[in-house]
């Protein structure tokens, strides 16, 4: 426990909550969440499964039905076959990363991730027993780990690598082939592949594309929270090689018993057309809010050198800035009133020099940020 450092987006949504106390408007880019409401067809299901007594446990991988429909899913939309079998629901992709964490690590082992990436992988891997192995990125090579990079870090003791994509907070995403060879690296290495694509769907400038094409030896991690606009109901799910699935079982019966019910009933509905209209139109909307970031940030002096393809985040240089990221952040919120993240979060080479903005609000509201940033700045 020790080790494990608090979130300091908590710390600066504690200070914005006392200065509203206070009767101060703010507006938050810290919060990695949609600013939409759950989708109309999803709650109208949950409602219907609670009026319908659907209160009870369901076994601890889930219901059939469920895994059935996330099976369907990524033949239409990949055209990737995945056996229901191989998919466990979980209380969130956060639990998914748990348990794979566990089924794979004994005491000693190391795990590598990228940096910048999302910080409690680091602490899933440590309540493991295992070592976090940083590998470092920049915005020069578009925030991506090489093949290279990774057969130089890998070591006796290697057991997985954890990568994202799209990743948290760099918006990057990994091409199909960038993968592909990753995935070949891992399997001559006899290593463990996890691939975190907790923000998949929300892709803006290339295909979208999932680990699940690669073969059956991959992990794959996802969730309905940020695509499918469900992050309260705390669901998600992990497609596993075949000789993990009971592992993972185990663990989830004693853990968690099973995933909420409720949410599995109405995660159903999320794959529907309907269903889906209403999430591509709200993806639609991200990316007029990245764009219209990527051409007003600049003049305020934050650098951003590689676009981000995914995902719902900004991650900027400050230099020009002359402060460090906690104390702009800081400066920003009580000046400004508008709540960023400092890079401390998320990176150990670009703590003091990088933020992170959140594009989780209207347009309307993002250009009066922009515009309460820009008086400070």
């Amino acid at each position: 426990m020790a080790q494990i450092e608090p979130f300091h987006v908590m710390e600066m949504m504690r200070r914005a909550a006392e200065l509203e106390t206070q009767g101060r408007d703010i507006l938050h880019l810290e919060v990695g969440e949609p600013d939409f409401a759950t989708a109309e067809p999803i709650i109208a299901a949950g409602i219907s499964a609670l009026q319908a007594a659907e209160t009870h446990y369901t076994l601890a991988r889930g219901r059939i039905q469920l895994r059935q429909k996330i099976s369907n899913w990524y033949q239409q939309r990949y055209h990737a076959s995945v056996d229901p079998e191989r998919i466990q629901v979980t209380v969130g992709a956060s639990g998914a990363l748990q348990m794979v964490c566990w089924s794979l690590i004994n005491p000693g082992d190391e795990v590598l991730l990228v940096d910048p990436g999302y910080p409690c992988n680091q602490n899933f891997v440590r309540l493991a027993g295992g070592t976090p192995v940083l590998l470092p990125t920049s915005a020069s090579n578009g925030w991506k780990c090489t093949p290279e990079q990774i057969d130089a870090a890998i070591t006796s003791k290697t057991r997985a690598l954890l990568i994202a994509s799209p990743n948290n907070p760099t918006g990057t995403v990994m091409s199909r082939q960038q993968l592909t060879d990753i995935a070949r690296l891992c399997e001559g290495h006899k290593i463990a592949l996890i691939v975190d694509e907790i923000y998949g769907g929300l892709i803006y400038d290339q295909a979208d594309f999932s680990a699940c094409e690669l073969g059956s030896e991959v992990f794959v991690i996802n969730s309905f929270s940020k695509y499918f606009g469900m992050t309260g109901w705390r669901l998600g799910w992990v497609v596993s090689p075949e000789r993990f699935v009971r592992p993972l079982e185990k663990l989830a019966q004693n853990l968690v018993i099973s995933p909420p019910t409720i949410s599995q009933f109405a995660a159903e509905v999320a794959f529907e057309p309907a269903t889906i209209a209403i999430l591509e139109q709200r993806r639609q909307q991200f990316q007029q809010r990245r764009d219209y970031l990527l051409k007003t940030l600049p003049n305020l002096g934050f650098k951003i050198e590689s676009c981000p393809g995914g995902a719902f985040y900004i991650f900027a240089e400050i230099t020009q800035l002359q402060r460090s990221s906690n104390d702009l952040c800081q400066h920003i919120l009580e000046q400004a009133g508008v709540a960023l993240t400092p890079g401390l979060d998320f990176s150990r080479d670009h703590a003091d020099n990088h933020v992170r903005l959140a594009y989780t609000i209207d347009m309307a509201d993002l250009k009066t940020a922009v515009q309460r940033i820009a008086a400070v700045v």
